[in-house]
């Protein structure tokens, strides 16, 4: 891997991390907690969302990754929710993976169709190919009601017309932990201090048997700026994963679709 390349992920990434904690201060704080108590916070893979449709689906959001390398290592079917995602790899495993959702558009009913296609309709081409928008977030205007009805019907839809394009979630690597080194030890530390965990199918998502198990924070609410007023919404959330080696004695790097359909729940309303 070139140093260029490795340069403008680096600077991606950090662009987005940034971005990611200014409206959710939450992970901020859980970083420095584990930090601060001798663990080296690695992550496991970064989440984005979007709509399915042309020129913002999951493979035009995931060219700026594949231009570094990154490569699709896995498909994921969620039709309860009306959504499709994509997993991206690189061949350097220290960095991290690439999550990329979307919501099927056609599945929604004709009045969710009709604010979305009304909202992304404000979108420019040019914006899209920037590379920035990745963490630019919310390119188009929206009222109170359009985001209330979104959510009645998807809050997946309605987190995605809120906030835009940006990460909706960072994933801390327990496999590198060495005091907290189990999910059990982390959520009992996270509680302990205070922080809301994702019950929804469980504390812990996955099983060692899957090769995968997973937590997360439930989203913290902040007051988000809308055209006809301000609403208090769930933000971000901050995921923990802990990987088990396959039958070859590698470590398994994909995602079971049933536990991620429950930590999608994590920027629920409720």
């Amino acid at each position: 891997m070139s140093q260029e390349t490795t340069s403008n992920l680096s600077l991606l990434f950090e662009k987005m991390w940034e971005d990611y904690c200014q409206i959710s201060p939450q992970a901020k704080r859980i970083f420095n907690l584990f930090s601060t108590n001798g663990e080296v916070v690695l992550n496991d893979h970064i989440a984005l969302r979007t709509f399915n449709i042309s020129g913002i689906r999951i493979d035009d959001l995931a060219k700026v990754f594949e231009t570094e390398g990154y490569r699709p290592s896995g498909e994921y079917h969620f039709p309860q929710k009306k959504l499709y995602a994509k997993h991206w790899q690189h061949e350097n495993e220290q960095l991290p993976k690439i999550f990329i959702s979307e919501f099927k558009l056609e599945e929604g009913s004709t009045e969710l169709q009709r604010i979305v296609t009304k909202l992304v309709k404000e979108l420019t081409p040019e914006s899209v190919k920037q590379p920035h928008f990745l963490y630019s977030g919310r390119p188009w205007k929206i009222t109170t009601q359009e985001y209330l009805k979104l959510a009645e019907e998807s809050e997946y839809a309605s987190w995605m017309a809120a906030f835009g394009f940006r990460p909706n979630h960072f994933t801390i690597n327990v496999n590198a932990f060495k005091k907290f080194n189990s999910i059990e030890k982390v959520n009992e530390f996270l509680q302990k201090n205070g922080f809301k965990l994702n019950m929804s199918g469980g504390l812990i998502k996955g099983t060692p048997e899957e090769m995968l198990e997973q937590s997360s924070t439930m989203a913290e609410k902040i007051k988000v700026s809308f055209v006809d007023g301000v609403l208090e919404i769930p933000s971000c959330y901050y995921e923990f994963a802990k990987r088990y080696p396959q039958k070859d004695g590698k470590l398994y790097h994909g995602f079971i679709a049933q536990s991620a359909d429950k930590i999608f729940e994590s920027t629920n309303r409720y």
